[in-house]
């Protein structure tokens, strides 16, 4: 999938789509050239570790910073999608966690098959939280085939203990999971969706400003950490 029918994917609009796609292959290739960041196009870039050093120089460009300024900030969104993007279809993410996984002696060796099924949506972890929601925790939709276990605070921010915790999960159709993910949508205290402009069309993906989650208090300090640090703002 490349990157505009991914923008689409995720709820874009056909118009969005189209101009951070070329935002991305066109002025903005063209300025990171002529900063001596890349040889070719940002599109050539495959690793989103290697596109968030070129980011980072890229946004700090005089060039940059005027026509972003201009635009209301769609290319420093451009960008993030892009890294987005790389981060979601690469898989490289996954895997580094599952090595990092197998690299960490503080994890007995009997125990890393739990972790690695619980980096993965499975195992003891998903079994909780079918125990604990009976449903997808949105939506109440019950054939718990098609749902994802999704972590609240990301497992990259959370240590073993939260890693396995079922407060630490929603149950997720997987059209809410992967805008949760990716911090298109997050929850207030009181359990009603924030839904982020970026994310246009959100109706064709199930997304409904109605929607609710229940959230206990022992959810509350994941919730509040994926507000703040997962939700793009």
């Amino acid at each position: 999938m490349n990157f505009k029918s991914w923008l689409i994917h995720i709820g874009k609009s056909e118009r969005s789509a189209k101009s951070y796609a070329g935002a991305i292959s066109g002025v903005m290739s063209a300025w990171a050239k002529g900063a001596g960041l890349v040889t070719e196009s940002l599109l050539e870039i495959q690793d989103y570790r290697v596109l968030q050093q070129v980011s980072s120089s890229l946004v700090e460009q005089v060039i940059f910073i005027q026509r972003n300024t201009k635009g209301n900030g769609m290319y420093s969104a451009a960008l993030r999608n892009y890294e987005d993007y790389l981060r979601d279809i690469t898989g490289e993410e996954l895997a580094e966690d599952l090595e990092a996984i197998i690299q960490d002696d503080a994890i007995p060796t009997t125990e890393k098959s739990t972790f690695f099924n619980a980096r993965v949506g499975q195992g003891k972890f998903r079994k909780a939280l079918i125990d604990q929601w009976q449903g997808c925790a949105v939506t109440g939709f019950s054939d718990t085939r098609f749902l994802v276990a999704s972590h609240i605070k990301p497992w990259k921010a959370s240590n073993h203990k939260e890693r396995l915790d079922p407060y630490n999960g929603l149950l997720l159709l997987p059209n809410l999971d992967k805008v949760f993910d990716l911090g298109y949508i997050s929850f207030k205290e009181t359990g009603e969706i924030l839904i982020h402009d970026d994310l246009e069309e959100h109706a064709l993906l199930g997304v409904s400003p109605s929607l609710t989650v229940k959230l206990d208090d022992q959810h509350q300090e994941n919730m509040d950490y994926h507000r703040r640090q997962v939700f793009k703002h």
